[in-house]
């Protein structure tokens, strides 16, 4: 089985940085596109950013120019590094990772949540 666990969020004031991170554990497993979303009380999940492996990298527009995204392959991790954050980037933000599991189709996986509050 494979697992996706977050770090990284926190409280933050307006106008700081965060940086998370995201890393997948598990045995014989190869990743695809690597993703972050963010979920604000009462509101849908939203895409954030995605990642090729290639490294190509997509924003939504509500983060671009603001927001990074990145990842290491040799350790199965993506990053999200967060500057100039506004109070309305608070929000439960989750990986997403497309994996095969030897060799099997691509199937969606989630990690659990990190907290980001952007507050002073």
């Amino acid at each position: 089985q494979v697992q996706l666990v977050e770090s990284g969020g926190g409280l933050v004031q307006p106008g700081g940085s965060l940086r998370l991170s995201c890393a997948a554990s598990g045995s014989a497993f190869s990743i695809n596109t690597m993703a972050w979303y963010r979920q604000a009380p009462g509101k849908q999940r939203d895409l954030v950013a995605t990642i090729t492996r290639g490294g190509y990298a997509n924003y939504a527009d509500s983060v671009k120019g603001r927001v990074t995204i990145s990842r290491d392959n040799a350790r199965n991790t993506v990053y999200l590094q967060m500057n100039s954050l506004k109070p309305e980037d608070t929000a439960v933000y989750y990986c997403n990772a497309a994996i095969s599991v030897r060799g099997n189709s691509l199937t969606s996986y989630w990690g659990r949540g990190t907290q980001v509050t952007v507050s002073s």
